[in-house]
């Protein structure tokens, strides 16, 4: 659901105070991203079905914007972390490939995979009708939105007019989410929520923690991550909602994506998916079935 773009200078304001108060890091406990894909073993009929050029080279380029935890983030050494890392590795075992993450900004991505300067994305994308129109999704997970606010306050994200809301910049919570709140609420002649965006979700959090925010909004296991990271300064606010399809974006009509679909399946049947979603806690959005294009589809 999410993507980013420059820090805004409420953003700045923000990164400062986090440098001054250490209060909400990417780097907060990682776990060991080889042990949830060791013990996953090559599939040859599956590998067997990769495009020529990726099976020549024997490395599957994967675009990553790696501040999302606890999906995608930095371990304390600068290392890409979090479960689609994770699972990410597992499929590379599964197809006989190195997998080689490339670092990038959010909103590079689907670019670079359009232009084959990445085979494939793995970056929390929502699969939507708009993207499907550059790219395929192969889809592997269902996440939903989730508030949060400080411990002990209570926020209706329904009914938060004249709030102040923490978002990270172009996610779908800053882009549609909050906005279409926002515009209910002056339709019906209140105040507006005031959209603070931020370029990196643990900016979001330390900006509620902090008090200069009221509430945030951002993907369901995003959320929990970031209030068991902040102890007892935060909580849920309401229930998770709008439930959406994460995708793997890959070239338009591209053979790649039934052999990641398939290979995923793979994983689902045996068990080794739901291993690596389990490791991190966020099994509750796991699937039974991996589809391609479940936007167009639903």
């Amino acid at each position: 659901m999410r993507a980013r773009y420059a820090l805004s200078a409420i953003a700045a304001t923000a990164a400062l105070t986090l440098t001054l108060a250490g209060c909400v890091s990417n780097d907060a406990p990682a776990k060991d991203s080889s042990s949830s894909s060791s013990g996953v073993q090559k599939n040859d009929s599956i590998a067997a079905m990769l495009p020529a050029k990726i099976k020549k080279s024997g490395v599957l380029e994967v675009g990553m914007a790696n501040n999302y935890p606890p999906n995608e983030y930095k371990d304390a050494n600068g290392a890409p972390t979090g479960w689609s890392v994770d699972l990410t590795r597992a499929l590379g075992r599964v197809l006989g490939l190195t997998v080689h993450f490339d670092i990038a900004t959010f909103d590079n991505i689907i670019p670079n995979v359009k232009s084959g300067k990445e085979d494939m994305g793995m970056s929390s994308f929502t699969d939507t009708l708009e993207r499907e129109k550059q790219v395929d999704f192969v889809n592997y997970y269902t996440a939903g939105i989730q508030w949060a606010s400080a411990k002990g306050k209570t926020v209706d994200p329904n009914n938060a007019c004249g709030l102040k809301v923490a978002v990270q910049a172009t996610t779908y919570e800053d882009t549609t989410e909050v906005p279409a709140k926002s515009k209910a609420c002056t339709d019906a002649g209140k105040a507006a929520i005031h959209i603070f965006k931020y370029d990196a979700q643990d900016q979001a959090t330390t900006a509620l923690t902090l008090g200069q925010v009221d509430a945030m909004s951002a993907d369901s296991p995003v959320t929990l991550f970031a209030i068991k990271q902040t102890g007892d300064k935060l909580q849920p606010a309401g229930d998770a909602f709008d439930a959406a399809p994460y995708g793997i974006p890959v070239a338009k009509d591209s053979k790649l994506a039934a052999v990641l679909q398939k290979a995923l399946q793979s994983m689902v049947d045996d068990g080794s998916y739901a291993k690596v979603l389990s490791k991190w806690g966020v099994e509750s959005g796991g699937l039974t079935e991996i589809t391609i294009n479940a936007a167009s589809k639903s």
